[in-house]
Order: structure tokens, then sequence, then C-alpha cells
């Protein structure tokens, strides 16, 4: 046992670097000592919380420990970056399970008792609906990203409705027991209808809207923490938690802003299905095709070049020759940038993360605001498969798109697209910027045409 004084102090230093590690956490050239700073804190927490109770078992404890350390470090290894998405759904889903646990064990805690005090009674239903909820959407969306799940919004008639009554009668069974009642019935049931609430919340939701998901889902997570730390009188918990769930709460604003969406229209607007895509009308369009010895050329010869990064980009693990690329143009003088659009790929900041695998300095990568003024005056912009962030029909007023922030890719010189085929986006509809008169079509593989444009401006000398 350690005195108070020394937990509460060290609960405040552990508050602090939770604090300065979402801070260091918003850009990618302070990311990695975020991240330190962060699990410091969690450390920090765990030591002091473990000697400040009395242990049964010290050796499960150091088993949980160990494995715990194990697994993460293989999934920190092994886990593609593709992938990411798909693991951070199942970090928040068990994060929010592990809560619902908490207060699951401690509503059994207690049990033969008829009532309990108001405030545990209240504490063990919030935290037993927010992580369960949490789990069983976050399984879900884990699924849908892993193509496990159809990416296309799964609805039926009156679903809206029908989830409607399903939450009242959670509300209504949580503030039940949370007056203090001690009936394991209505726990249960409690428990049953927040896990299908949790599934009917995520299945209407498409694959475009998965970035906002995720990080909707990991504030959810953060929340569910700070109401197992109420249920358990852990301060840190409340505070960690609360953090989390702030933080999740406002990326979740700020990715909601830049596809022009509210989180109602996200969370019921059934959009973005990915399976379903609409097929691509092109009718009497006509689209410019140019190979890698071309597009070498083009690129070889220009004053400034930038890259557009989609998930496209992601999939075909393209990122190192992306970064083979931009260095053999700026040996020649090129100016090479990145664009980075706030909801490209599958969740918040995976293009970041994705080129800062491949070392790409993070003086080059630039957020849409930033770039967007300079498309005018480019020579070149090589968009590599991105399609809905950079579609001029989000300017039309009748498109499902109107009024999403795009990169203004279509005022550039040149532009030169990285694509497999004409398909849709995520969001269904056709592209009108690949069949502009300064658009190039580069048809193939991602990693393959990247890879050939490399070829072709070292054969260049």
């Amino acid at each position: 046992m350690i005195p108070p004084v020394a937990v509460d102090l060290a609960y405040i230093v552990s508050a602090i670097l939770f604090v300065f590690g979402l801070k260091l956490l918003g850009s990618p050239a302070s990311a990695r000592r975020g991240n330190l700073f962060a699990s410091s804190a969690m450390l920090l927490a765990i030591v002091v919380t473990l000697l400040e109770q009395d242990i049964l078992d010290w050796r499960t404890v150091a088993l949980g420990l160990i494995l715990g350390s194990l697994i993460g470090a293989v999934l920190a290894r092994s886990v593609q970056m593709t992938a990411m998405p798909q693991l951070v759904g199942i970090f928040n889903g068990l994060g929010g399970g592990a809560s619902a646990v908490v207060a699951a064990a401690e509503f059994y805690r207690v049990t033969g008792a008829e009532t309990i005090p108001v405030s545990d009674g209240a504490t063990i239903a919030l935290s037993t609906l927010i992580g369960t909820v949490t789990f069983s959407g976050s399984m879900i969306a884990f699924g849908k990203l892993q193509g496990v799940v159809t990416g296309s919004p799964v609805t039926f008639s009156l679903q809206k409705s029908f989830n409607l009554l399903l939450f009242l009668a959670i509300v209504g069974i949580a503030v039940y027991l949370g007056s203090g009642v001690h009936d394991e019935r209505f726990y249960l049931g409690l428990l049953a209808l927040a896990f299908l609430l949790g599934v009917l919340l995520v299945i209407p939701i498409g694959g475009a809207d998965m970035p906002v998901v995720i990080s909707l889902l990991n504030s959810y997570s953060g929340l569910a923490a700070s109401a197992a730390g109420f249920v358990l009188g852990n301060n840190i918990l409340i505070i960690s938690g609360a953090l989390v769930g702030a933080a999740g709460l406002i990326l979740t604003q700020l990715m909601c802003k830049a596809m022009n969406r509210s989180l109602a229209n996200v969370a019921f607007g059934a959009f973005g299905g990915v399976d379903g895509a609409a097929a691509v009308d092109d009718g009497d369009k006509q689209v410019r095709s140019v190979d890698a010895e071309e597009t070498a050329m083009l690129l070889s010869y220009s004053g400034s070049v930038v890259f557009v990064p989609g998930y496209g980009l992601a999939v075909a693990q393209a990122q190192h020759e992306v970064r083979k690329l931009m260095d053999l143009l700026e040996e020649r003088g090129v100016t090479a940038r990145f664009a980075i659009h706030p909801v490209a790929g599958r969740m918040p900041g995976h293009m970041n993360v994705l080129l800062a695998e491949a070392d790409v300095p993070y003086d080059r990568l630039f957020d849409l605001d930033e770039i967007n003024p300079d498309f005018e005056r480019t020579d070149v912009v090589v968009v590599v498969g991105a399609n809905d962030v950079v579609n001029p029909a989000a300017r039309d007023p009748g498109s499902v798109i109107a009024g999403m922030p795009i990169l203004n890719v279509d005022k550039a010189r040149n532009i030169v697209i990285l694509k497999r085929s004409l398909s849709p986006g995520f969001a269904g509809i056709d592209n009108e910027l690949f069949y502009m008169d300064r658009s190039m079509m580069f048809f193939g593989d991602a990693k393959e045409s990247l890879s050939g444009l490399v070829k072709e401006i070292r054969e260049l000398g």
C-alpha cells in the first residue's frame, strides 16, 4: 500500500502526460512522442493502481501484463497498414467490452442484495450500456472493413422506429437499475438489448462513412472507460476515459465537416455503400489514356508535382514506390508535395501514417486548406487511388456529395490519375475529373504503375 497523497500525485502526473500525449498526436512529426507520453501515462496509472489495491494474486496480474504486451507487440509488427482500420475497430470494441465486464463484475459482486446505492446502480447501468454498444458496434464496423459483413447499408422497414423503441426500452431498464434495484433479469436484459442496439446502429452505415464511425466508436470507448472509472471509484480512469471520449467526439465532428455531413445524416442516412456502387454511365464521354513513358516525361520536365493519395494506394501498398518517385523528381529539381484530404483512406489520419511508414518527410504533407490555393499553379497532380475526395461534382448542388470539401485537383495544369478502372468511389457516383481535357488516366495497379514510372524516369538520366 502507498499513501493516498502519493497516489493522487501520481494520478495528476499521469493525467498531465495523457494531455500532452494527445496534443502531440495531432501532428505526424510528433505522433511517436505522443504515443510514448500516453503509454507512459497508462503504465504509471496501472502500477500505482496495483500498488494501491490489495491484489490477491500478483501472478495473474503479471501474466495478463505479459500476454497483453506480447499480443500488442505482435500486432504492431504484423498488421499491415491497409488493415489498421480493422485493428482500431477491434481496439475500440475491446475497450468498450472491458468496461462492460468491469460493470458486470461490480454488479455481481453484490449478489444477494435487493438494493444497491443509487450512485452505484446508475454508474453500473451506464457503463454496461455504453460499453456493450461500443463492443457490438465495433465488431460490426470491423466486419464491414474486413469484408466479412457487407459494406453496403443494411436497412429494413421501420428500422428507425424500431431502433427508437429499442433505445427507449434500454433507457427505461437503465433508469430502473440506476434507481438502486439489484435485479439480475433486468441486468441481463440490458446487456442483450444494448448489444443488439450496437449492431443495429452500425449496419445501416455504408463504407464511405467508416472513418466517421471508427472515430465515433473511439469516443464511445472513452466514455465507457470513464463510466467504468466511476464504477470503480478510480480518478485516473475517469480522466483518461473522458479525454479519449472528448478527443474522439471532436475528431468525429471534424470528419463530418470534411464530408459536409451532419452526424445524424451519417448515422441514419444509409449512405456510402461499397458493394452496390453505381455503375459508371460514361455515355459519349471520352478519357485520355497514358502509359508510364508518357507520364514519366511529363513529370520529369515539370516544375511542381502534387501527389494525392487515396485508399487505392493503401490497398496496393504503394507508399514506398511513391516515396521513390518523389525522391527521383526532387533530384531533377522538381518540387514534390502531398495533398492529404481529411477523410482519405478508411480512418482518420490513415494516409499520414501510411506515408510516414515510407519515411516521407512530414514537411511534404499538406492538408486540404493549405494546398488548395496552390493547385492552380501546380504543373502536374498525380492522383493515386483517390476518387470522391477529388470529384468536382461536390460543387454541384444536386450531387449526393454536394458541399463536401474536396481537393481542387481539377484546377491544376495537368492531372494524371492512377486507377484500375473508371469505377466509382464509395459514394457510388461517376467522377467528372476522369473526363476533363487536362486529365489523363494511367490504368493499372498503383504499385506497378509507380514502379514503372520510377524505372522510366531513371532511364531518362
